[in-house]
């Protein structure tokens, strides 16, 4: 597959270089590339969906590589490898309840049919079993029955092997077509985000309130621009230094008659006494501090600093990190406002377990040396 192989480099190499920015179109054109993926992957007529997770985390962590830093590229791998796994299950049980409806109706042979119920029963059992345990893929999968406990027919051998293969021929496809349908849903979701959100405005933003927010954000603009239409309040915007680019949703707001005010990213502390709503949240890794204020020593021994420092050649292997957003604790986030609606932040953990799945939290595992 070199033309496929030639799409992944192109798409590693314009997220190295930046060329795709934003959480939009990261996102967008990471599902329409595994979905190329996916489409293009030859399945064997066993382990279909053990040989779609694999292409599609191959590719997956060279393109998390290539930027780690947009977050939107890793969840995009993860839901789909979600989808797989749900497409595999949903397939597994279908075919299980055939298996039993079949069953049910040939009563030519009692030991055929005794091990018929026998494994109609184990899928009722299992399907009760899953039932008391917290939701997980990983537990369906478990509680599935083996297509080995299918009683033998009494057909001959040749007929039960052309049946077989044509079986899992089918499979495969259903599989992969099932894939490539909700990933064609997700693209169309992504599309559509900007604007599902911008429709909850009114819910939120009442008459004559003073909203904060920092940088630019094209979901906070959308946001705002719908709530203009039947309410009418004050956006303060702090500038975001070192890219300023509040000054660019501060413009865009002007332009739709909203009365916005830039401020410094300083004056935010004087502002917060004012605010009724802060908006947006931005990803950040928690083992990082940043609103912390120390001193240098409390960071960073002398002779650790002395070592970073070539005093010889002049050169360094210093660096410095100027954090371009500020870190919002958990504690005082009230409302995560998605796609699907407005959510309290006890409820992201269900949220998310509809989208991802446990197994595909790590997708590829650092072995450390000598072990």
């Amino acid at each position: 597959m070199p033309d496929l192989q030639a799409a992944v480099n192109d798409f590693v190499v314009k997220l190295k270089r930046r060329q795709v920015e934003g959480s939009q179109a990261t996102a967008r054109e990471t599902a329409v590339l595994l979905r190329s993926v996916i489409s293009q992957q030859r399945v064997p007529h066993s382990n279909q969906a053990a040989s779609l997770i694999e292409a599609v985390k191959s590719v997956g962590v060279q393109l998390i590589a290539a930027n780690p830093v947009e977050l939107s590229v890793g969840n995009i791998v993860r839901h789909i490898l979600h989808i797989i796994r749900e497409e595999d299950v949903s397939l597994a049980t279908t075919d299980v309840g055939g298996l039993s409806v079949s069953a049910g109706s040939d009563d030519e042979d009692d030991t055929h049919h005794d091990n018929s119920s026998a494994l109609s029963a184990a899928a009722l059992a299992a399907a009760s079993r899953s039932a008391l345990r917290a939701p997980s893929l990983h537990n369906l999968l478990e509680s599935i029955p083996s297509p080995a406990a299918a009683p033998l027919t009494g057909s001959s051998g040749g007929e039960s092997e052309g049946k077989s293969k044509s079986d899992k021929n089918s499979r495969s496809w259903k599989l992969k077509h099932g894939v490539i349908e909700a990933i064609n849903e997700l693209i169309e979701d992504i599309d559509n985000c900007h604007s599902q959100i911008a429709e909850q405005a009114l819910e939120h933003i009442h008459q004559n309130e003073v909203i904060l927010t920092l940088g630019h954000s094209r979901t906070v603009m959308q946001f705002l621009c719908e709530a203009k239409k039947k309410r009418s309040f004050q956006v303060f915007i702090a500038e975001g230094a070192p890219r300023y680019q509040g000054h660019a949703l501060a413009k865009e707001l002007v332009a739709r008659d909203l009365q916005t005010t830039v401020i410094t990213d300083s004056a935010v502390f004087a502002m917060i006494s004012r605010v009724n709503m802060l908006c947006p949240l931005y990803p950040h890794n928690p083992e990082v501090l940043l609103n912390d204020l120390k001193s240098p020593s409390e960071l960073l021994d002398f002779g650790d600093f002395s070592d970073c420092i070539d005093g010889g050649t002049g050169g360094t292997r210093l660096r410095v990190v100027n954090p371009a957003f500020d870190y919002i604790p958990p504690q005082l986030v009230s409302l995560f406002i998605t796609d699907t609606g407005g959510h309290n932040p006890s409820y992201m953990y269900r949220l998310i377990a509809d989208y991802y799945t446990p197994d595909d939290y790590v997708l590829q595992q650092h072995v450390e040396p000598g072990i």
